[in-house]
């Protein structure tokens, strides 16, 4: 019996150091993973990495991890001169292939979603007589925003509102497009011109690892929500 007893301890004592050395691995990863992201991808801030699954170790021993969670609040992406912030941002990578140095992770398959509000949105027209807010749910189902702008009619400003439909394009960029301009502006030669001037614009989200693109977009009240997919994202390069 004390046999027994003794060989039971050990075990309990060699799995509780096991477990501390398979979290203490954890968490050097998930700095190294989550510098090497941001140092590769450009990013204003450093994400949060959580790497899920346990053992950690055998996980590295297969060079593959089961699911990684990546968390970005307030990065900026700036493409061409112009920028927009993306705010709570959070991707679930599966199945991430690894080297041991962590310089190289693709990742299978990845889901995730990233919120733009309409402050944000707003700084990214470029102008300050511009506001985007909510513009409700167009009946075909449309996300839709409200874009309100000061232009020049003979001489005066004049303040219009429209609402524009928000969509995706391309993968990697939020377009906005007036759906209808005011009938008076037919009347106003350049009028219609001017107001769209004001409210359409496309901002591209640059800064995604390769691989990750926007999927859709909807509208609600707070700002505007995207979802992201993709397949074999290259998170270190």
């Amino acid at each position: 019996m004390r046999a027994i007893r003794i060989t039971l301890i050990i075990a309990v004592i060699l799995g509780a150091l096991f477990v501390g050395a398979d979290r203490l691995a954890v968490y050097f990863a998930e700095d190294q993973a989550a510098e090497k992201i941001r140092s590769s991808q450009g990013l204003t801030g450093t994400p949060e990495v959580s790497i899920k699954g346990f053992p950690f170790l055998t996980q590295i021993a297969d060079s593959t991890l089961e699911e990684v969670e990546v968390k970005l609040d307030g990065a900026t992406a700036s493409s061409g001169g112009q920028s927009i912030r993306v705010s709570g941002f959070d991707a679930k990578l599966q199945d991430v292939k690894i080297d041991s140095s962590f310089s190289s992770a693709v990742a299978t398959r990845a889901t995730g979603t990233a919120h733009l509000s309409y402050d944000d949105l707003t700084k990214a027209t470029n102008d300050p007589t511009v506001k985007v807010g909510f513009g409700g749910q167009g009946t075909a189902g449309k996300s839709q925003v409200k874009v309100t702008g000061k232009v020049q009619l003979a001489g005066m400003p004049i303040e219009r509102s429209v609402i524009s439909t928000v969509t995706v394009v391309n993968g990697d960029t939020v377009r906005v497009r007036a759906d209808q301009i005011p009938e008076e502006a037919k009347a106003f030669p350049g009028l219609e011109r001017a107001i769209r001037q004001k409210t359409d614009f496309d901002r591209r989200i640059s800064g995604l690892p390769k691989g990750l693109k926007l999927d859709k977009v909807v509208a609600t009240q707070d700002g505007v929500d995207i979802t992201l997919t993709g397949s074999n994202i290259n998170l270190a390069g």
